[in-house]
């Protein structure tokens, strides 16, 4: 039998299931793989193409960028650090904002990247966001906000914990105004951003496995000395004790938030 050759690039191991998946295959599936349905990170680019209408995403405030408020240095400063991440992602900040349509549907969007500092919120994501969410409020628009970070970036320190109370004031009087916010939990969803906008939604849905919560499995257990159950932390553990309303396929996403906007009158 002839050898097959696994090239780097063509082919990748399921973390899931542990079978080799063509990529372009897992690509297709939206990163989604086609054996046992595990749902892969993806950068904030590729989910605003699977969500919004083809060409419809309109970015705002793609200038904004983050200083260096506490001339942070671990074993790289964090001006290095952005530096290096904005050159590897092509982006210039961890969530991207803009206007656009789903199914039709008019929108303000907020989409976060796992792959810039891992999603984390610093000044500048919570300038986004809660610019985002004031648009949405002056416009009469419903918001989405697809959740992806580890929490508040420890690189600006006071100033990253301060974007929790922002992003939540900015939703408040969304709400007041009785407009919608949608939030679509994704891995993983933790800490600051948890703890503040990401479970503030009217709608809260997730996708399947997302890691959920505020410190860490492995910090808690750490912490408390105690076994955890194998499902901690998980989208549906959420969903079973109540946390979010709904665990949606990412094939999904796009009809679910067309139909609860449409339940919903706007």
């Amino acid at each position: 039998m002839a050898k097959v050759e696994v090239r780097e690039g063509l082919w990748m191991r399921c973390e899931g299931c542990s079978k080799m998946i063509f990529r372009k295959l897992m690509e297709e599936h939206l990163h989604v793989c086609p054996e046992c349905s595990r749902h892969y990170r993806i950068s904030a680019p590729t989910r605003i193409e699977h969500l919004s209408d083809t060409g419809t995403f309109e970015e705002f405030n793609a200038d904004l960028v983050s200083t260096d408020p506490l001339k942070w240095t671990d074993t790289k400063s964090y001006r290095e650090r952005l530096a290096t991440t904005q050159k590897t992602t092509g982006l210039k900040e961890a969530v991207l904002t803009g206007r656009a349509y789903i199914k039709g549907r008019a929108v303000i969007l907020a989409v976060m990247d796992p792959f810039f500092v891992m999603g984390s919120m610093g000044a500048v994501v919570g300038e986004k966001i809660a610019a985002a969410i004031e648009r949405a409020t002056e416009l009469s628009l419903p918001i989405i906000i697809v959740t992806c970070s580890g929490g508040a970036r420890m690189q600006e320190g006071l100033i990253s914990l301060m974007q929790m109370a922002k992003t939540a004031a900015a939703l408040a009087i969304h709400d007041q105004e009785k407009e919608l916010y949608i939030t679509v939990m994704t891995d993983p969803t933790t800490a600051g951003v948890a703890a503040s906008y990401a479970f503030l939604g009217d709608v809260i849905l997730a996708e399947p496995g997302a890691m959920i919560g505020f410190a860490g499995p492995r910090v808690i257990r750490d912490t408390v000395q105690t076994e955890l159950p194998t499902s901690f932390q998980t989208a549906e553990f959420m969903l079973e004790h109540g946390h979010i309303d709904r665990i949606v396929a990412r094939s999904d996403l796009r009809s679910e938030i067309g139909r609860i906007i449409d339940f919903c009158g706007k």
